[in-house]
């Protein structure tokens, strides 16, 4: 299990993995950005606060997937009709989420662990949940290897919990091993009807 800070080899660890990735996806982190920029406009990136560790509030980073497109009063149009067919790709691809490498830079995240959720929802966490939240949250994580949206967000809690409690530096290269392996198989994409954190969590 986690002490109460996060541990030197896996902040070492997240260092020299993003480093290496930075450097070798920096082309097409930069393709990226452009097509971005020419489907969506501009802001480039999506930002959002996220609790992180211990549920302290950060600003996580995404490429954006939908556009500005707005009604004829003004209003921005609901999140279906701003999504395009290229933000579909990069969600589906998760290439959206590249730009949280810049995260576990700045010590925000991890390479794995726990998927930041909303703000909103801590309140709403049982305790045993809540644990989720002792260590720094990740781009890729345990629930998403095994079954990622196909699960319900109680076994993806469960899951989460058990990596806390059985972290290790080869669990965390296992993780991202099979996180190569399942984008690659497509194995895990949303499925029609899968349960919804506002499910899960009930509505304001």
């Amino acid at each position: 299990m986690f002490p109460t800070g996060i541990p030197p080899s896996k902040r070492l660890f997240d260092l020299l993995g993003t480093t290496l990735c930075l450097l070798g996806l920096s082309p097409l982190l930069l393709v990226l950005a452009m097509m971005v920029r020419l489907a969506h406009g501009t802001p480039v990136l999506f930002r959002q606060v996220r609790p992180g560790y211990r549920g302290v509030p950060f600003t996580l980073f995404k490429f954006r997937t939908m556009n500005d497109r707005r009604a004829p009063d003004g209003s921005l149009l609901g999140d279906a009709e701003r999504l395009t067919r290229f933000g579909r790709f990069l969600r589906a691809s998760s290439l959206d989420e590249l730009p949280e490498l810049f995260n576990v830079l700045r010590g925000e995240m991890s390479i794995v662990g726990p998927r930041p959720l909303l703000m909103q929802y801590l309140e709403r966490y049982s305790p045993e949940q809540m644990r989720r939240h002792d260590v720094l949250p990740g781009i890729t994580g345990w629930a998403q290897v095994n079954g990622r949206n196909t699960l319900s967000w109680i076994q993806k809690f469960s899951l989460d919990v058990w990596y806390v409690e059985n972290w290790s530096l080869w669990l965390d290269i296992k993780i991202i091993l099979l996180t190569v392996w399942k984008a690659l198989k497509r194995e895990g994409i949303s499925q029609p009807g899968h349960a919804t954190a506002e499910e899960f969590m009930g509505n304001e």
